[in-house]
């Protein structure tokens, strides 16, 4: 298969200590890509690399086959990549319609039209967003009164409104109920089925990260500890030394 993302001997520096360490990445087009690592391993510093939202120190990160190394964010997301965060971000005293609406609105470059009228083709789209992630029964309801597993919902949907090729998700199931955690995982999966998306996730839920994942990148220090698919890493016994005894 062809990589849609690759990083090439990224470093991020802060001071003298380096939270990225050379670390390289390749994620397959039309794969689920999953990175783990215990706490302070650098996953989240190299998720932000890879989506903009800070500049490495050394490496470059290639995307579509185009370098994409230190555009911003909202550049990144023209191009493709999106996140969705840990921490949820939508309007909150805002209805879930409203907020897809805004999304829809602001990938067709047509935010400023908001109070106007809206066209059909923008309602039908942003509906249709709703439907595709199950929040059709919530979509008169403020997203501030959501429960946090459909907040998080709500969030993949904004980041769907974009069109992307490729989706960024910072911990999806974290602070989720177990049914909440399963309905996530379904709903992540069948969407990159269906919309031919290719997924990158960090998690720490390692029955998550063995269940959905095509391949799994694993983090120590910054650096690249092992890189494979889920049967392989699962049976490491370096992985299992640095991570997986103490995830279990």
């Amino acid at each position: 298969m062809t990589a849609i993302l690759q990083a090439d001997e990224l470093v991020k520096s802060f001071g003298p200590f380096n939270a990225v360490d050379g670390a390289s990445l390749q994620v397959e087009e039309r794969s689920i890509h999953a990175l783990i690592g215990p706490n302070g391993a650098g996953k989240t510093t190299l998720f932000y690399l890879l989506a903009g939202y800070i500049k490495p120190t050394a490496g470059r990160v290639r995307f579509n086959g185009v370098d994409i190394t230190g555009l911003s964010p909202n550049a990144v997301a023209r191009r493709g990549m999106v996140c969705a965060f840990q921490i949820t971000h939508v309007f909150p005293r805002m209805t879930v319609a409203e907020n897809v609406t805004c999304a829809v609105l602001a990938r067709h470059r047509a935010q400023h039209r908001f109070w106007a009228p809206i066209s059909a083709a923008i309602r039908r789209e942003a509906d249709e967003l709703l439907h595709s992630v199950g929040l059709t029964a919530l979509a008169g309801q403020r997203a501030g009164t959501l429960s946090h597993g459909d907040q998080r919902v709500l969030e993949v949907a904004l980041a769907l409104a974009t069109s992307p090729s490729m989706l960024l998700l910072d911990e999806p199931t974290a602070g989720m109920s177990p049914v909440e955690t399963e309905r996530t995982v379904a709903l992540v999966r069948r969407l990159a089925q269906e919309r031919a998306l290719t997924v990158l996730l960090v998690e720490h839920d390692v029955n998550v990260v063995f269940s959905i994942s095509d391949r799994v990148t694993v983090l120590h220090q910054g650096r690249v500890l092992r890189e494979g698919p889920p049967a392989e890493i699962r049976k490491d016994p370096a992985v299992i030394e640095v991570y997986l005894g103490e995830a279990a």
